[in-house]
């Protein structure tokens, strides 16, 4: 938004639905509940939808299908991750269960999309196969979510505020554990993760942050209440990666982006059978990770301990996947949509 807001002066609408927790600044943009339970609100929401000029979405929306935008309205997908561990879209491989008229709906969605920005020409590929875009419909601007890991200065910003809440965490190194969400952990969430091992073995220099999903609640023991901190109520994940000395994850697109700052990884697949079947897991899942795949809290310890990392791996890995993020990807878009062309001008203009 300050990229955007830098080089124009044009109005910003933000329909915020109900999971959304980012505290965007109502002083200078105009909020909208985009939630049913606000019917008025969620009106006036759909009416911007169908006679704004350009349009910003993150992820797949299903309202696009049926939403009458005007003729010259521009919809730009920014997509919430820079890389796919799971088949998506028209590549989703439960799509062969799927009705005729629930694929056709989807490809409504899709074809509602105008551009589609990236990081790289991997995630180009992917959009091109998944939402059956074209070359010209790709935006190499960058991912603009994967700004904030080139700042320094908010990475000061964030690791004093979590001390200053949280003495216990100075001095230390920092694992975060943020898993992907399981559908049948909403009402039964099981953290897999043997905190007492991990306590024995690394609590003399590490510390273990925690991020579930929103949605579920994890309480932590009172013995590792200066271990274990739960940090779910973040809502900016990449704010933490600034802070992050290792991370544990699984099938999440976090990595792709945590690989610009080219720490380590571990990925904790312990269910990685299941889900392969379940939710459409890549092929080759193991070998294409840029850190060892383990499968219980003692392996986990044991590469920790025995730094078993590879940072040419994690290197490569981020070149393929951020070659077009490099700190100014949402500038970049902001150029983008202010272009001085007048028939793009018309375009894009919000």
């Amino acid at each position: 938004m300050d990229a955007l807001r830098s080089i124009s002066d044009e109005e910003i609408i933000i329909l915020k639905d109900a999971l959304c927790r980012y505290p965007f600044d109502a002083s200078k943009n105009t909020l909208l509940a985009f939630d049913l339970k606000h019917p008025f609100s969620f009106l006036k929401s759909m009416y911007h939808l169908a006679t704004g000029s350009t349009i910003l979405i993150d992820t797949y929306h299903p309202f696009l299908s049926v939403t009458n935008f005007k003729t010259s309205t521009v919809c730009i997908q920014l997509w919430h991750a820079a890389g796919a561990i799971k088949h998506f879209g028209l590549m989703d491989p439960t799509n062969e269960y799927r009705s005729d008229k629930a694929i056709e709906r989807f490809k409504n969605v899709y074809d509602s999309f105008t551009y589609a920005v990236v990081g790289s020409e991997n995630m180009a590929d992917t959009f091109k196969d998944s939402f059956g875009l074209t070359d010209s419909q790709i935006l190499r601007t960058g991912i603009p979510r994967s700004d904030v890991l080139f700042d320094n200065k908010k990475k000061q910003e964030v690791y004093k505020k979590i001390v200053q809440e949280n003495p216990w965490v100075a001095d230390k190194k920092v694992i975060l554990y943020a898993p992907t969400f399981r559908n049948d952990q909403l009402s039964n969430f099981q953290l897999q993760l043997n905190i007492e091992q991990l306590y024995a073995s690394l609590s003399d220099e590490y510390v273990l942050f925690i991020k579930p999903h929103p949605a579920v609640s994890y309480e932590i023991k009172e013995m590792f209440k200066e271990f274990v901190l739960d940090v779910s109520s973040f809502y900016d994940t990449n704010e933490l990666l600034l802070v992050t000395d290792i991370l544990i994850s699984d099938y999440s697109s976090i990595p792709f982006e945590f690989a610009i700052l080219e720490k380590p990884m571990i990925f904790f697949a312990y269910d990685m059978d299941e889900y392969k079947i379940t939710s459409g897991l890549i092929d080759n899942y193991e070998n294409q990770m840029p850190g060892p795949v383990v499968f219980s809290t003692e392996a986990i310890i044991s590469s920790i301990k025995e730094k078993n990392f590879n940072y040419k791996d994690i290197k490569d890995f981020a070149k393929r996947y951020n070659a077009y993020s490099d700190g100014s990807a949402s500038l970049n878009l902001a150029k983008f949509l202010t272009k001085t062309d007048e028939r793009q001008k018309e375009k894009v203009s919000i």
